[in-house]
């Protein structure tokens, strides 16, 4: 049994190991990545108004074109109601046929501002366009940058985060399947990613909460698996600390003259 035990330990340990410096190889790149999400994100959402914007303007072309045919048709029953007008037989009909001829030319002026309405709206979607893609130009060149700068680290560190990778994908083969879920969770769960440590200084290497000395040598034993009550984390081994005695120092006494 403690061997067993002890070879999970020893598998999490080195598990352990390799998962530090994979994350120190991802705390090299910072928030470059984050970064270069976040740009690419803003362009999307700056190319998705353009889009929107130029779909607008296509709406307001066709309002105007509707427009301009209603002012055509409206002009073509002001003509007809004017030719009626020449061949009413009182007034009474006259004053209809007029009538109509107002609400024709009213109708025409409410189309025509509408128009010239929809040309002010283009007009001012036409700037917003400008601006969006002056802005979108920007931030290409942002995520231009970037993506290099991440490229070139991560081309620096690629060759290692292989090795380190196909490491891990053996040392987790290694180890059962509930235990390495149980690792992953407490990795994920902790803000340094350690899930399994030693005791130090008689204190946990992950959260520092002193551990009692019973438990120390149940640890040492190895033969069951011990997490912190504190943090929860595997504790694989207590580091001995080895104390050097103090050489004693000599003090010279300075021989008194004699005169």
């Amino acid at each position: 049994m403690e061997s067993t035990v002890a070879k999970k330990l020893e598998a999490l340990t080195k598990l352990q190991s390799i998962d530090s410096q994979l994350d120190e190889l991802i705390k090299v790149r910072g928030a470059l990545p984050e970064e270069v999400m976040d740009l690419e994100d803003e362009i999307t959402g700056y190319e998705t108004r353009v889009n929107n914007h130029n779909s607008q303007i296509e709406e307001l072309e066709l309002a105007i074109s509707n427009n301009k045919t209603a002012i055509k048709d409206s002009e073509k029953l002001i003509t007809k109601y004017e030719e009626q007008q020449m061949n009413v037989r009182n007034n009474r009909e006259y004053d209809a046929i007029t009538k109509e001829v107002e609400l024709q030319q009213l109708e025409i002026q409410i189309l025509e501002k509408r128009i010239k309405e929809a040309y002010a709206n283009i007009e001012s979607k036409n700037e917003e366009i400008a601006d969006t893609k002056n802005a979108l130009e920007e931030r290409k060149k942002d995520l231009d940058s970037k993506k290099g700068e991440l490229d070139n680290i991560t081309t620096e560190s690629q060759e290692e985060e292989d090795k380190l990778l196909k490491g891990r994908e053996k040392a987790s083969k290694g180890i059962e399947e509930r235990l390495l879920l149980s690792y992953n969770k407490i990795r994920k769960n902790v803000r340094n990613g350690l899930a399994v440590v030693p005791v130090k200084r008689d204190a946990c290497g992950g959260c520092f909460n002193i551990v009692p000395p019973q438990k120390q040598a149940e640890i040492r034993e190895k033969k069951k698996l011990i997490v912190c009550e504190h943090c929860g984390r595997v504790l694989a081994d207590v580091e001995e600390v080895v104390i050097e005695e103090k050489k004693p120092t000599r003090t010279r006494r300075k021989a008194a003259a004699k005169k």
